[in-house]
C-alpha cells in the first residue's frame, strides 16, 4: 500500500469513528458531521434528502457535490459509487432506482464499509450492496453497469488512468458517468494546486480540466462535460463531470483478480 493510499485510508478511518463514536456518546443530539468546511459535506444536498436518511450517513458526508442529483437516475438502473464512504449516495441512489434496481458501493476502508452497512440496515435499504476493494480494481464484472457516481473520490486517486478505465470496463454499453470531483483550473501546475491543500484533502491530487476531458477520452468515453460549480480554493474548483460509453463499446470480461489494483477511499 503506498503511503499516500494509507494517509487517505487513514483519514477516513478516522472520520468514520468518529461519527460511529458520536452517534453512541451523544444520544439525545445524533453525531456530529465530520466535515465543517462550507465547501465539503452534507450541507450540499437538500435538507428534503438529509431528511429521509440516518443520521449516521448524513454526518459522514465528506464530498464536494451531490452526484445523485446530476446523474438523472432512472427505475431499474444498476449504479456503482466509486468511494462511497458512510453510504449516503449509496442510499439515495436506491431509492431513486427504486426495488427493481440497485445500488452498489465501493470503498477500502473497513471502518467505512462498517458504517455504511449499520447506515443501509436504518434505513431498511434492500437493494444496496457494499463491496471492499480500490477503485482503480473494482470487483465487478465488465459490462454490469449503467451509472457510475462517485463524489470528491477520484481526485484522492494516484493511479487516475486506471480508475477511468474501471469505470469504462464495469460500465455496460451506452453506460454513463455523473461524478463530482475536485478540478483545477488548467495555468495551475501540480506544484501550485499543492500549495492549496493536501493531497487527503482533495486538493494537491486533482486534475486539471483538460488533464479530465484527456484521461476521459483515451479510457474511450464520449460526450465529455465537466462543469465548475463552486470554488473549493484559489482556481480549484468543485465540478460535475458527465460522460458516457459509447453503445457500440464491447469489453471482454477479465477475472477480477487480473485488474489492476491501487488506491482509493
Amino acid at each position: 500500500m503506498s503511503e499516500l493510499r494509507e494517509e487517505v485510508r487513514a483519514r477516513y478511518a478516522a472520520a468514520a469513528v468518529a461519527v460511529s463514536e458520536g452517534a453512541v456518546a451523544d444520544d439525545c443530539c445524533g453525531p456530529q458531521a465530520v466535515e465543517v468546511d462550507e465547501n465539503f459535506g452534507s450541507t450540499l444536498y437538500a435538507a428534503d434528502d438529509r431528511a429521509t436518511l440516518p443520521a449516521e450517513a448524513v454526518a459522514a458526508s465528506l464530498g464536494c457535490g451531490n452526484p445523485t442529483a446530476v446523474a438523472e437516475l432512472r427505475e431499474g438502473e444498476r449504479v456503482l459509487d466509486l468511494g462511497s464512504g458512510g453510504g449516503i449516495d449509496v442510499l439515495l441512489s436506491a431509492r431513486r432506482v427504486g426495488p427493481t434496481g440497485k445500488a452498489y458501493g465501493l470503498d477500502m476502508t473497513d471502518e467505512m464499509l462498517a458504517l455504511a452497512l449499520a447506515n443501509a440496515a436504518k434505513a431498511g435499504a434492500t437493494n444496496v450492496e457494499f463491496l471492499k476493494g480500490t477503485i482503480e480494481a473494482v470487483p465487478l464484472p465488465a459490462d454490469t453497469i449503467d451509472v457510475v457516481i462517485s463524489n470528491c473520490v477520484i481526485n484522492l486517486s494516484t493511479d487516475k488512468p486506471a480508475v477511468f478505465a474501471e469505470t469504462f470496463r464495469v460500465l455496460a454499453p451506452g453506460g454513463r458517468i455523473g461524478v463530482s470531483d475536485v478540478v483545477a483550473n488548467d495555468d495551475l501546475t501540480a506544484e501550485r494546486r499543492a500549495e492549496r491543500g493536501s493531497y487527503v484533502g482533495c486538493i494537491a491530487g486533482a486534475l486539471s480540466f483538460a488533464e479530465y476531458r484527456r484521461d476521459l477520452a483515451a479510457a474511450g468515453f464520449t460526450d465529455i462535460e465537466i462543469t465548475p460549480t463552486h470554488q473549493v480554493a484559489d482556481g480549484m474548483h468543485s465540478a460535475i463531470v458527465r460522460a458516457a460509453k459509447p453503445t457500440s463499446a464491447r469489453q471482454i470480461p477479465v477475472p477480477v483478480a487480473e485488474a489492476t489494483s491501487g488506491s482509493c477511499c
